[in-house]
This record gives structure tokens, sequence and C-alpha cells, in this order.
């Protein structure tokens, strides 16, 4: 009967100590981020989307030396190297990557490929929405990778000041 008794109180006990753990979570301030209209802040080391990079004249920066696919431990990188003519000069080396590919699913964000360039022409950057519907989508070529070329960039078109309908007041119908 004793051991009936003492049974009782620890399960009791244990119960008020999970009702005091439920209501001090219950009152506690919500942390819910709206994730697509609010971003939660990434640490500036955050390790991202891979970008190549160019010199400001627009060269590339990559001279398709290969050692970031040397570097990768899962062997995501991709690296063709060619050679540099007067009448094509992509970058300022002897070579440059004439094939850069990243299979991305692959990919673990190591940041190993950022260290082994010695031209930092390949950054990992901020941007980490990288979902997509089919898995050829995945490997990033060299076009979806390089930064824009500054030397042929259009200029960035200014949206329409006018309010829309909604904006305005009007009825949406």
């Amino acid at each position: 009967m004793k051991k009936k008794q003492q049974s009782v109180i620890k399960d009791i006990a244990a119960l008020a100590t999970g009702m005091k753990t439920t209501l001090t979570e219950a009152f506690k301030p919500v942390v819910t981020t709206m994730y697509p209209e609010q971003k939660t802040p990434r640490s500036v080391r955050y390790r991202g989307r891979h970008y190549l990079r160019r010199y400001e004249n627009g060269l590339e920066r990559c001279i398709g030396c290969e050692l970031c696919s040397a570097a990768c431990p899962v062997g995501c990188i991709l690296v063709i190297a060619a050679e540099n003519t007067e009448q094509n000069r992509v970058s300022p080396g002897e070579r440059y990557a004439k094939v850069y590919e990243i299979n991305m699913l692959r990919c673990i964000f190591c940041g190993y490929c950022e260290e082994a360039c010695p031209v930092q022409a390949i950054v990992l950057g901020p941007e980490y929405e990288l979902s997509d519907t089919s898995r050829e989508r995945f490997i990033y070529t060299k076009d979806r990778l390089l930064e824009p070329n500054p030397n042929q960039q259009d200029p960035i078109l200014v949206p329409s000041s006018q309010p829309r309908e909604r904006e305005a007041g009007g009825n949406a119908g």
C-alpha cells in the first residue's frame, strides 16, 4: 500500500513538472518568422550559393587551374581548361575555364573550393534559396555561376511610380 502511494505521488510530481514546462512555454512571446516576406539574418561567414567573379574590366577571374575541383571532398566541381588567345581573351592568365560546372545536389557547402582558389574566382555568397523542380537544373554551369559583366550590363530599369489600383484605394472588384 505504501509503495502504491509513493508511486502515485511520483506520478503526480512528474505531471506537475510537465504542466509547469507547458505553461512556461505557453506564455513566452512567439518567435515565428513569416518566411517569404521576412528573412532571418545570416551570419557574415554563411556559405550559400557559389558565384564566379570577374575583374572590374570584365575579364573572368578563373584561370582554369582546377584547384577548386581537387580540393572538393565530394567531387562536385568539373573544370575543363582551355588556352587564351589574343583574339579571344577570357581571363588575364594563359588559360581560362572553358567548362565550369558545380553539381549543387552533391555540394556540402564546405568552402574548400573558395579557400583553394589562388585568384579568389569562386566565392560562396549569402543566397540560400536553391530549390528547383528538376535534378538537371541543379547542375550550375558557367553561365549561371558568372557575375554579370560590368562592361556589357544593360541599365537597370526603374519600375513605374504609378500606384496600382488596389494601393490607390480603388475598388478591386
